[in-house]
């Protein structure tokens, strides 16, 4: 008897529409790899912002259709580490790290871009051991998708601005380790995993909504690389904001300023 329960478990199947998405996501990623080995940078950077939003919507879909599963959230983690973690660095590296050699630094480039890869997946092996009752309202370390947002987004603005990743190999060394750091630091950054998820919004915030598209219409790349310039910096002004609280505070009110964040 005990023996059929066993069979019976383990031909029970998966859901399919969150893990169709995952699986989009992932196709995504692996396209942007294949597209930046044939040089083209514009197709490879947008394939990895599909897959952040495929990303963003494979969870949702499976907490609101209540079919989340073990089995979806370690595809959904696999398929995150090859669209943010090798995506990104093969990307920037075929566009620009490469071509460190011109500096004297061969090596550099390609050692970058490990450290990259392998920073993605010391945040995501973090995020999958995190405690349950960790505030879900902050990430630790800046989320892979926008550490991926910042290295394809930088290529998507300089490929439309007609510039070459062979002539911007320092700043692009420097932004590489930087997202790779940021990924495995322990600042906080907002998730945006609490808004509209139980309550109601108001009206105001979905008129919000359509300003930002209408604006990112105007210049899609730089309006969403500004925007994700952004979001990596609010985790260390933040985090600056409250140490400044700390020093003006009085000892006995520490506790208190951790709670309220």
């Amino acid at each position: 008897m005990k023996h059929a329960e066993d069979i019976k478990k383990q031909r029970k199947g998966i859901y399919l529409l969150p893990n169709l998405l995952t699986t989009a996501g992932l196709f995504a990623g692996f396209y942007s790899i294949v597209a930046a080995m044939h040089g083209r940078y514009e197709a490879a950077a947008i394939a990895v912002f599909i897959a952040i939003v495929t990303d963003g919507l494979d969870g949702r879909v499976a907490r609101l259709t209540n079919t989340a599963s073990d089995f979806g959230a370690e595809y959904d983690s696999l398929s995150d580490m090859v669209c943010f973690g090798l995506a990104p660095s093969l990307v920037m590296y075929e566009w620009s790290l490469k071509f460190m050699h011109n500096l004297g630094w061969a090596k550099l480039g390609w050692i970058a871009a490990f450290f990259y890869t392998a920073t993605a997946a010391l945040r995501l092996a973090r995020f999958n051991t995190q405690c349950e009752d960790e505030d879900k309202r902050f990430f630790k370390g800046l989320a892979s998708p926008a550490a991926a947002a910042l290295i394809v987004g930088t290529v998507w603005v300089a490929d439309d601005l007609g510039l070459n990743g062979s002539s911007l190999v320092l700043p692009t060394f420097i932004l590489t380790l930087i997202a790779g750091a940021l990924m495995v630091s322990n600042i906080r950054y907002y998730s945006f995993k609490d808004i509209g998820a139980k309550h109601r919004v108001p009206f105001i915030a979905i008129l919000a909504i359509v300003v930002v598209f209408m604006f990112a219409s105007i210049d899609p790349p730089k309006v969403i690389l500004g925007g994700f310039i952004l979001y990596a910096l609010s985790g260390p002004i933040m985090g600056m904001k409250v140490i400044f609280r700390r020093r003006q505070q009085p000892v006995g009110s520490e506790k208190s300023q951790d709670q309220d964040l």
